[in-house]
């Protein structure tokens, strides 16, 4: 039994594949932002017209693009077998890898609000992980 036949006879393996994948956007999306910024930094740019030009001659930067466009083509893979109202919140986690690379990156700071925000997405993510297993 190939793969594809399992996840459309499987429904259970369906879903976590879905969810497994939706988990692999949201590092693709967190490292493409860190490139972006990276590439937005290094850029010469005055104006939107040269930054987007700028895409194409910053390799940083066109990383972080090239990265978001294979996290898309995931996600819709990952929408094939999965239920959006499941899959679409668990993006969400994005935010936490972001804030965690921005502290271990940029050395930003950590507050007890964007600890409580951050905690927030997880428990909510934690929540809609178990309304599906219902």
């Amino acid at each position: 039994m190939s793969t594809r036949e399992l996840l459309r006879t499987n429904p259970v393996a369906a879903r976590r594949f879905s969810i497994f994948l939706v988990f692999i956007c949201t590092v693709l999306g967190a490292a493409a932002q860190i490139l972006m910024k990276i590439g937005t930094q290094s850029a010469q740019h005055d104006g939107a017209l040269q930054l987007l030009l700028a895409i194409f001659h910053t390799p940083t930067l066109f990383a972080g693009y090239a990265l978001y466009g294979l996290s898309t083509l995931v996600l819709v893979v990952a929408l094939k077998y999965g239920e959006l109202s499941i899959l679409y919140p668990v993006i969400a986690l994005t935010y936490v890898w972001v804030t965690a690379l921005s502290v271990f990156i940029y050395g930003e700071s950590l507050n007890p609000l964007k600890l409580a925000g951050l905690g927030t997405v997880v428990v909510g993510v934690a929540l809609l992980g178990k309304a599906t297993r219902r």
